[in-house]
Formats: C-alpha cells, sequence, structure tokens
C-alpha cells in the first residue's frame, strides 16, 4: 500500500460507548465524533481496533438503541471515499453485517497485517493472544459458537441487551480483562504474542487495544509494540505518517495536547 502524500493512518481502540464513567458515555460519544471529524481531513484510512461498544448484539431487525451520532458520523466518512477497518472486541464480538451493509465498514475478526510503503504492521483488537487467560479463551469459544448466539437471538432484545450489559460490566472472565494497570513487560500477554510473532518474521509495529493503556515499548530488532489505551479516560489514539507510528492525545475539549 502506498501512502499519498500529506495523508495519515489513524487508529483508535476501546471506546465502549454505554458504559457510563467520569464522562457519560453521550460526552464521550460527542468528543470521539469531534476526533473523527478532524482526522477525516487528511486520513487515508482509519482503524477502529475493537470495543466501540460496552456491548453489541445484532438480531435481524434490531440493533442496539443509541450511538446514531458516531453510527452517522462514521458512514458520512465511508462516503466520502475514506476507508474505515474494523476489528472485532471482546464487547463486540456479536457483530454480523451491519457494519459493512450499513456503514460501508470492512470488518475483521482476527489480526491481519498490512504493509504501508515498507512498514509492515501487524493489527488486531488483541483479546485472547499470547499465553495465560484461559478462562477468558474458553468462554470466547462459547461465544462465538452459531449454535449459542442462535439462542440468545430467542431472547427478546429488551431483555437480551440488558442482560449483555450487565454482564459487560459485572463479569470481568467475559469482559476478558485484568484491572487496568501495567503488569510489567515480562507479564504483559500482548508483549509476550508480539515477541513470539516476532521470531517468525520481521513486524516493525504491532498494534492493539484492548488493556486500556497508551503504551509504546521496544521489542527490540526495530519493532515496537504499541497500544493504543482508550476513550476513557485516556483519549488517545495512533497515527502513521508514512515512516513512524506514535501515540497522541485528543483532549476533552476535543483537540490535540
Amino acid at each position: 500500500m502506498k501512502l499519498p502524500k500529506n495523508k495519515k493512518i489513524y487508529f483508535a481502540s476501546d471506546n465502549h460507548l454505554g458504559l457510563e464513567a467520569e464522562l457519560s458515555s453521550r460526552e464521550r460519544e460527542k468528543i470521539f465524533v469531534s476526533w473523527l471529524e478532524e482526522v477525516r481531513k487528511d486520513a487515508a484510512a482509519i482503524y477502529l481496533l475493537g470495543d466501540l461498544f460496552d456491548f453489541w448484539f445484532e438480531y435481524k431487525q434490531v440493533v442496539p438503541r443509541g450511538f446514531v451520532r458516531v453510527l452517522g458520523k462514521l458512514a458520512e466518512i465511508t462516503d466520502s471515499g475514506i476507508p474505515i477497518i474494523f476489528f472485532v472486541g471482546n464487547h463486540d464480538l456479536w457483530m454480523k453485517d451491519y457494519f459493512q451493509n450499513e456503514l460501508g465498514i470492512t470488518v475483521h475478526h482476527n489480526p491481519i497485517e498490512i504493509k504501508i510503503e515498507d512498514t509492515v504492521i501487524m493489527i488486531g483488537h488483541g483479546d485472547g493472544l499470547g499465553p495465560g487467560d484461559k478462562g477468558y479463551k474458553r468462554m470466547k469459544k462459547v461465544f462465538k459458537n452459531p449454535f449459542f448466539q442462535w439462542l440468545y437471538r430467542l431472547i427478546h432484545p429488551d431483555l437480551g441487551i440488558r442482560f449483555g450489559q450487565y454482564l459487560s460490566q459485572k463479569n470481568k472472565l467475559i469482559s476478558g480483562e485484568e484491572d487496568i494497570k501495567f503488569l510489567g513487560e515480562d507479564k504483559e500477554w500482548l508483549v509476550a504474542y508480539s515477541k513470539s510473532k516476532l521470531e517468525k518474521k520481521h513486524y516493525d509495529y504491532f498494534v492493539f487495544g484492548h488493556r486500556h493503556l497508551p503504551l509504546a515499548i521496544d521489542l527490540g530488532k526495530q519493532s515496537q509494540y504499541i497500544n493504543l489505551g482508550d476513550w476513557i479516560t485516556h483519549f488517545t489514539y495512533g497515527v502513521f505518517d508514512g515512516k513512524t507510528l506514535s501515540l497522541k492525545t485528543w483532549n476533552k475539549a476535543g483537540k490535540d495536547d
């Protein structure tokens, strides 16, 4: 892939819209929409690395209520010709075809690699990768099972969505999230995963979300692990200018710090 002159690639993850935090979901949604409006000015592509919602389940004729501002902005951006690529996270893994058919967004369920000029980047949400977290990995297999998803669709949406929202916030086995603190490089599973991939092939960057921590860790061999943080407390994102991929912060007033 050749990056057009004066264009950039943007990355963001873990908005968890629907979750009420220090800032309300509606406030955080408006902040994220302001970021989308700004980066579209020079974006060659926008990669969203999962957990855009705190819970998402698509029935055949029903999608969760709310989020019209962000969904409308995403559709507006793709309609303008800027590609948006979405990676399903552990909180929105029950996506089917709404994003593709209604918003024109490409959806991935597993990590992929891209090559921009001479830079090779692996991209994914990050849940279930690397050693450990066996309880969540078993749970994820159940959630991804088509029969289980069929059974869940039999529940009325009013009950199914409410129940899903409750579990999303209360059950850490389901969410697959540890305490949001840096565990140390030797205990960060995504660092271990990235190093294992480096043994087989060179990547300049590994870009993930899931951990809710803005991290940039040198892996050696001219490779770096980037975690994008979140849009709950950090409001951080990644930007690749054709040479370097760096982390930046979008402040609550709607501009770069």
